[in-house]
């Protein structure tokens, strides 16, 4: 019988999983490089989505010593699909842990980043600590920043000109009708459409303060939908400065799935089950 790939990658999510990348790792806080690194590793926790860098102790320019007085955060349980088990994203902060070690303070001469390395307890992964990249004011791969989260070489996204028809409806009205669409692949996540600005009923919408950073597309400014008394917020949103990867959707609109009526080429489909439902 054949393997579906997405269930053998998903097996091992209880896992404390890790990967080498080549690339060097630098990470810096209130204009201080405090990591420094050509032996990185990626590390996810187990049921953790993303991943977080790991590096030897020696590439980290501060002292390490035991957490103290850190409150730790709740965990923000999500399910990838409706298949899925329940998964972490990273708004379950970096020191909810869930495999045995250490929580660790980065101490310099002048300031104390608390909890913002973990020393895991297994053998493969001895003399790494794991970085919480919210500690950090910048990271760069090599020359070029990364935002969001770090790079998952095992997830990409794809950008792919279309003709299918296109058409966006809540409540029986129709926000959006497209021929032009840019279908948007990325793993783990729904196709997304994104459509032609001119093709969407931007006069039924209102700018929201919401933004939200991703990793691969850059920083994304949301519109919310104002249906009589009933706002449904944040309901699209677009990059008008994407990332390299996403270049071909720069400026057009995309839609949560999960919260409108997709017809595509005439065809109702039906609402996916993702942590935006």
């Amino acid at each position: 019988m054949a393997t579906w790939m997405r269930e053998a990658i998903t097996a091992t999510t209880s896992d404390l999983r890790a990967h080498p990348v080549p690339q060097q790792i630098r990470a810096g806080a209130h204009g201080t490089t405090l990591v420094d690194s050509a032996a990185a590793l990626l590390v996810w926790e187990p049921r953790r989505i993303v991943p977080s860098y790991a590096v030897p102790v020696h590439d980290v320019a501060a002292d390490l010593v035991p957490a103290t007085g850190h409150d730790g955060h709740d965990e923000h349980v999500v399910r990838i699909d409706a298949d899925s088990g329940p998964m972490l994203d990273p708004s379950s902060g970096f020191d909810v842990h869930t495999s045995p070690g250490t929580p660790l303070d980065l101490v310099t001469a002048s300031r104390r980043l608390p909890a913002a390395a973990f020393a895991p307890d297994d053998p493969d992964l001895d003399g790494y600590v794991v970085l919480d990249w919210a500690a950090f004011d910048s990271w760069l791969e090599e020359g070029d920043t990364v935002v969001g989260h770090p790079h998952d070489p095992f997830s990409r996204i794809d950008c792919l000109h279309s003709g299918r028809h296109v058409q966006v409806v809540v409540d029986g009205t129709v926000l959006a009708d497209s021929r032009r669409p840019v279908m948007l692949l990325e793993t783990w996540l729904p196709v997304r459409y994104y459509l032609p600005r001119d093709d969407v009923r931007r006069d039924l919408f209102v700018p929201s303060a919401t933004t939200s950073v991703c990793a691969y597309k850059g920083t994304a400014t949301y519109w919310s939908y104002e249906a009589g008394s009933r706002t449904h917020r944040d309901i699209a949103w677009s990059y008008p400065r994407p990332r390299h990867d996403a270049v071909p959707v720069s400026r057009m609109v995309a839609f949560f799935d999960e919260r409108v009526d997709l017809v595509l080429d005439g065809v109702p489909q039906e609402r996916p089950v993702t942590p935006w439902s």
